[in-house]
């Protein structure tokens, strides 16, 4: 199926946003993780929350008005589903970021994350039964959908509030907590023009070639990667550093190690994050949680045995 020109602008200028995003929002379950723990702070894993609640209400937005008519896929929760989010979390610490952060580092020129997504293709190479999936509620339907919809009225209206009373517009939307909800918008806006889409899934459904639009979603691949770059030369972060043998193959063994508890779950935590937590997918609420308690074991176990290592880009 080729997309009209049209749809082609919106999915690849969305891809380039996200990116943006991404990287100026410096968003990372391992530096969330890592911030809780060593600063006893939650700016990032509020700003995660709040990007999933925004993904959630725009959506069930888009559902009403008949706009959107994917439902997204549930599976059911078993002990590989718990697997898989242990080697996301594993994976994510080996990589010193989850595949969120590793754009951000992409977008900062520490090029030797380029390696990530190539592991992570790879993981999703190695052979491993995925679960069969069914439907799962409508975005905004039910008592749970409508509590999903309450918070995300009720976080517009203090977020438009704040922007009425800020001084400088610009840089009050370039702060990096609320560069994370343009994740959020970019999110859907691909939703409705290229259906459901997070640069993971395209790894993996060309490790598959199981992807009717494949040639669109490795494009937005590459206009996510390039919004990142952008994003770092932008900020003044983009700081070229030339790859180190060690790091590259460290990213590439954490990225083999995420997409491989990716294909479990399945999922990788930017899907499950934006999608699965809002729509309310069981087997999403537990591989995320699972992801973060073995990221904080990991870092607990660094800390014990005095390894080096900083999830911050």
């Amino acid at each position: 199926m080729i997309p009209s020109a049209g749809i082609l602008a919106v999915a690849l200028v969305s891809a380039a946003l996200m990116g943006l995003a991404i990287q100026r929002g410096a968003t990372c379950m391992v530096a969330a993780v890592d911030e809780a723990m060593s600063e006893g702070r939650y700016g990032r894993a509020a700003a995660l929350a709040e990007a999933a609640i925004w993904v959630g209400g725009l959506a069930a937005i888009a559902a009403a008005a008949g706009w959107l008519h994917m439902t997204p896929a549930a599976y059911a929760v078993t002990g590989w589903t718990v697997a898989g989010g242990v080697l996301l979390g594993v994976g994510a610490w080996v990589n010193r970021a989850c595949v969120f952060g590793a754009v951000a580092r992409i977008g900062a020129g520490q090029w030797a994350w380029l390696a990530t997504p190539v592991g992570f293709f790879l993981g999703c190479l190695v052979p491993v039964e995925a679960p069969m999936g069914h439907a799962g509620s409508s975005f905004g339907a039910g008592t749970e959908g409508a509590v999903i919809v309450t918070l995300f009225a009720a976080c517009a209206i203090w977020r438009v509030s704040q922007l009425f009373s800020a001084e400088h517009i610009g840089r009050h939307l370039w702060h990096p907590h609320r560069a994370t909800l343009l994740i959020a918008v970019t999110f859907v806006t691909t939703l409705l023009s290229a259906g459901y889409w997070a640069y993971t899934d395209a790894l993996a459904a060309l490790a598959r070639s199981m992807d009717a639009m494949l040639s669109l979603r490795v494009l937005m691949v590459a206009a996510l990667l390039g919004g990142a770059v952008a994003g770092g030369a932008i900020a003044g972060k983009l700081r070229r550093e030339r790859p180190r043998g060690p790091d590259v193959l460290r990213c590439l063994a954490g990225g083999a190690l995420m997409g491989t508890g990716a294909s479990l779950v399945p999922g990788s935590n930017d899907g499950l994050i934006l999608l699965g937590l809002p729509a309310l997918l069981p087997h999403a609420w537990v591989a995320v949680a699972t992801m973060a308690l073995a990221i904080a074991l990991a870092i607990r176990l660094a800390a014990v045995t005095g390894e080096a290592g900083t999830a911050k880009p």
